[in-house]
């Protein structure tokens, strides 16, 4: 008998929900909360499932966050809410004794700044408690520590050179939509990039560097760097590591809207006065853009997600290359969610179903790679995401 408490009712929740209830075995008894409790209804009452339970949640607000998990008394707490929220929820896990797992790290509200400092500080109150925290279990943050892992563990004696590559070849026919939240979005990509090398975290400025790189089925896209959270712990983790960047495609319709909308400033987060009322623009930009949970049904192509290592095994030099490529059109007739929801979803049901079979559970806060990877790796072909290894090739970087 397992209790799950999942909190937050966007298209990552929709996956994780829907991937739960085909393991009735393991999740025995489900609640989802969130601010909007329609939205928790309406996921509900889509699965069919009589063992789903909704409740309305200010997860910003600690006490009503305790006040549910007591009333609840869920065995883990799965977070998929909003990255802002990650502290008040892991401190009202602490107050009523409940392990935690999350896809994202904590950044503040008021800050386009995200790292792990701020979550990883709650090791020892974790450690004490004899609670588990497992951060970044999406996809990337997520599966690409996990390859990682893997890789480290199987195929290479030392890690050298790390390159995380995401390519969404996928076309949902909007002049410009987000895949995921629009607000965590367009902050992720609009700050400044930064990449490991030589001990150092070198600074660029946003889409400053890119190139062409190919992708498995989808072919040449160009790529852009920018900084994504896993290079923190991943070059903590495995300090062989010389460098590490991370990679992303962007359209060029894409990018000429992006810079439109941070010329005129609807990119920023500090608050304006408008008709007498404070508003935030970006926070007013995600509510005109379309809703990510509703591009599913047009979304056509594929994501192609993976890690290009190259390092030593067995003293002579080696290339690998691991990685996913997941359909849209798959993930929407499964789940009724597009890939990228998709990949973020299951990756958070594997670690929650992993975390409750005693195989990743142990008192503190953890990212993903500081667990065995292989119960991991093989329940990702079990539920959907299959992967794939090439070894000994040209990784283009």
């Amino acid at each position: 008998m397992s209790k799950v408490l999942v909190v937050g009712a966007g298209g990552v929740s929709t996956v994780v929900i829907r991937k739960m209830l085909m393991l009735p075995e393991i999740f025995t008894e489900i609640m989802i909360a969130s601010r909007t409790k329609s939205k928790c209804d309406a996921i509900a009452e889509a699965t069919g499932s009589k063992n789903i339970k909704t409740a309305k949640l200010d997860a910003d607000n600690v006490a009503e966050t305790v006040a549910i998990i007591k009333s609840f008394q869920p065995d883990l707490l799965v977070n998929v809410a909003l990255p802002y929220q990650d502290l008040a929820i892991m401190d009202a896990c602490l107050e009523t004794n409940v392990s935690y797992l999350d896809t994202a790290n904590y950044e503040p509200i008021d800050e386009a700044k995200f790292e792990y400092s701020w979550q990883w500080a709650y090791m020892e109150k974790f450690k004490e408690k004899g609670l588990t925290a497992i951060l970044g279990c999406g996809f990337d943050p997520g599966v690409t520590q996990v390859f990682t892992s893997y890789a480290a563990k199987h195929h290479f004696d030392e890690i050298h050179y790390l390159d995380i590559v995401d390519c969404n070849g996928g076309d949902h026919g909007k002049a410009f939509a987000t895949n995921f939240n629009p607000e965590i979005n367009i902050r992720e990509i609009t700050q400044k990039a930064k990449y490991f090398e030589n001990g150092q975290w070198i600074e660029t400025e946003p889409q400053e560097i890119h190139k062409s790189l190919k992708y498995p089925n989808i072919g040449e896209r160009e790529s852009y760097l920018l900084y994504h959270e896993e290079l923190e712990s991943l070059v903590k983790n495995f300090p062989t590591i010389k460098r590490a960047r991370f990679w992303m495609t962007f359209g060029q319709e894409y990018l000429t809207h992006l810079r439109v909308i941070k010329n005129i400033g609807m990119d920023s987060i500090k608050p304006i006065e408008f008709n007498g009322c404070k508003i935030v623009p970006l926070q007013f930009l995600k509510e005109v853009l379309p809703n990510p949970q509703d591009l599913g049904e047009n979304y056509t192509g594929e994501t192609s997600i993976g890690c290009r290592i190259s390092g030593i095994k067995d003293g002579i030099e080696k290339t690998y290359y691991i990685y996913n490529n997941c359909s849209h059109e798959d993930a929407y007739k499964e789940t009724g969610t597009q890939a990228v929801s998709y990949t973020t979803g299951v990756p958070a049901m594997i670690g929650a179903m992993l975390f409750l079979q005693g195989k990743w559970n142990k008192p503190g806060v953890f990212n993903v790679e500081e667990f065995n990877p292989d119960p991991f790796m093989a329940e990702l072909n079990k539920h959907g995401l299959a992967w794939h290894e090439l070894h000994d090739i040209d990784l283009e970087l």
